[in-house]
């Protein structure tokens, strides 16, 4: 019975085109419909509901980790009996209060283009670099591993090269085409224990492009660095807001006394950062993303080597003739198409009291910078 209600949800799922299914104890199964929670006319959960269905969808390990450590995450493909419904979905299992619940992120299995999903058209001329550090960043939610899928799949069907991924869990299934493509699945009892142990043997695994599913520690980052500095192309994900941010935050995990040395390695390894969030179209179904922008010239290289972060968004702004853009800039240009509401790009906007007055509206409560906390207006060096 637990497999019927599953099943049934899941196809509801993708019918629907929302992006997650959720289950939990004391309310219906919920989805999230273009960025916004909605339930499905259907039960409240009890505990035994959310617990057979933890059984019907988790492997053996998994339950095993979820017994042990609280909380599992997997991957795994579903379809119809008939077909006509089918995609991947990303699985985290956890207790609270004492039950389980379960969310479940849906995977397409079709791969996007560029053009599907607005990314920088000189994505594709950095795809064709030989090495350099690519980073993605942007909060859970905000389509890092899409835009990572389609930038891979680019160099999948273009180039002859060997793609090493390493992921948690993998997401997006490629098939070799041009390149061969070999995806690790991190995690006890999958492909290899840690992005770190990945990372530590993957240079021996002969590989032009590597794909780093997340920069979780120290030494995650520091391998990646190091994979990039050795002539490899390598892409990672942190969950950073701004460009300027996203370079502090790598530079701010290592000691004082090595954050020298980073900038230096990053001033030459670091190609581009692209930052990104995810709103809710008003001109119709579905979402759009908002991309913050950095390719890294030997000016901005400079302001990294040097310290001067700081006008990392001043240089981006006068950046535009190499693809740079700020976010509150790309923000403003789906709201003038037409594409975005005033108060959904308001929300995700930098500077929120900046953004609202190039837009003409007028902002109702205190702002501060999303990647700062500091009040938008203050004066800051």
């Amino acid at each position: 019975m637990s497999q019927i209600l599953i099943d049934r949800l899941l196809e509801t799922t993708i019918r629907k085109g929302a992006s997650d299914l959720h289950l939990h104890v004391g309310r219906p199964p919920t989805l999230r419909l273009n960025g916004h929670l909605r339930e499905l006319q259907t039960k409240v959960l009890e505990p035994d509901d959310t617990m057979s269905l933890m059984k019907a969808v988790t492997p053996d390990r998994g339950q095993q980790e979820l017994q042990e450590q609280g909380t599992t995450d997997f991957g795994m493909a579903f379809a119809t009996a008939d077909g006509s419904a089918k995609a991947r979905f990303r699985v985290s299992v956890f207790r609270q209060k004492g039950v389980i619940s379960l969310v479940m992120r849906k995977i397409p299995y079709k791969l996007l283009s560029f053009e599907d999903i607005g990314l920088p058209t000189i994505c594709r001329e950095l795809c064709r670099r030989p090495r350099g550090l690519f980073l993605v960043t942007g909060p859970t939610g905000s389509g890092k591993t899409t835009s990572l899928a389609t930038m891979v799949n680019y160099i999948n069907e273009n180039f002859d090269r060997h793609i090493v991924t390493v992921e948690d869990p993998v997401e997006y299934y490629h098939d070799h085409k041009k390149s061969i493509i070999s995806q690790r699945e991190v995690g006890s009892g999958n492909d290899v224990p840690t992005f770190a142990e990945a990372l530590r043997r993957v240079l021996r695994q002969d590989p032009d492009v590597i794909l780093v599913g997340e920069m979780r520690d120290l030494e995650t980052i520091e391998s990646a660095i190091r994979a990039a500095e050795t002539g490899h192309l390598v892409f990672a994900t942190l969950h950073t807001t701004g460009c300027q941010g996203t370079i502090n935050r790598v530079i701010d995990a290592f000691s004082v006394d090595q954050q020298e040395q980073i900038r230096v390695q990053l001033s030459v390894t670091l190609l581009a950062v692209l930052s990104q969030a995810l709103l809710p179209r008003s001109d119709t179904e579905g979402l759009v993303a908002a991309y913050e922008f950095l390719v890294v010239t030997p000016a901005i290289a400079n302001l990294i080597r040097e310290n001067k972060t700081f006008r990392i968004d001043s240089a981006i702004q006068t950046g535009r003739k190499f693809g740079m853009q700020l976010l509150d800039d790309h923000l403003l240009e789906l709201f003038r198409t037409g594409k975005i509401a005033a108060e959904d790009a308001i929300d995700k906007a930098r500077n929120a009291a900046d953004l609202a007055e190039r837009m003409g509206k007028r902002l109702d409560r205190p702002d501060t910078d999303k990647e700062t906390g500091v009040p938008a207006n203050s004066n800051r060096a």
